[in-house]
């Protein structure tokens, strides 16, 4: 049985962000001096950031509160979908104390490692917590129409990060993937995927 509503981009965003993240963890793991120093000079950590944030906010405006509405009445799904925002919050925090110790002084890197790791193990798990328990909800009581202004929520707060986060999110993902995330935005930011914002992340990565 096929699902009712295509999470191709849900699922292409938490892959994503889940190879990204344990990149950046092992990256600094093996790092003689500040493993800080990676994250300052590289570009990995701003985009895993800014992916991040896109894609929690537009869930936590556009795809919580209407199945919470949905679930009204079911207080055990309604707990289980508290329980993945309460993880939004960590994960948040865990960001801003990351973020926050690249160019704090003093902070101890042995510190520092426990944060990232932190961030590695709680995101991993509420993906997965995400995809076990919420998603099967969306299917089952989310409206087509609701389901599209999430998709279009989340379009719109990539769109000022298109022409870096697009490339960023497809690198290494399958045709029907492609495409089904690029015919989220309009023709024009599909035309400059093709022709300048991929070509652009190739010569810069």
């Amino acid at each position: 049985m096929s699902d009712r509503l295509d999470m191709t981009v849900m699922y292409a965003t938490h892959n994503k962000l889940r190879r990204e993240l344990t990149h950046i963890a092992r990256a600094t793991a093996r790092f003689d001096s500040d493993p800080r120093y990676i994250l300052r000079v590289g570009a990995d950590w701003e985009m895993f950031r800014r992916a991040l944030a896109a894609h929690q906010s537009s869930e936590d405006d556009a795809l919580w509160p209407p199945l919470r509405q949905a679930l009204a009445g079911n207080p055990f799904d309604l707990a289980r979908l508290e329980a993945r925002e309460a993880e939004h919050a960590a994960l948040i925090s865990l960001v801003g104390a990351i973020n926050g110790a690249l160019t704090a002084p003093g902070v101890e890197l042995h510190l520092f490692g426990e944060l990232v790791e932190a961030l590695l193990s709680g995101l991993i798990g509420h993906l997965a917590h995400e995809e076990d328990t919420v998603f099967p909800l969306v299917q089952s009581a989310l409206s087509a129409d609701l389901w599209g202004h999430f998709r279009h929520v989340h379009a719109v707060r990539v769109g000022p990060y298109a022409p870096q986060l697009l490339p960023w999110l497809l690198d290494g993902a399958d045709d029907r993937t492609v495409a089904f995330v690029l015919a989220s935005f309009p023709a024009p930011a599909r035309q400059a995927y093709e022709h300048r914002w991929r070509r652009s992340s190739r010569t810069t990565v």
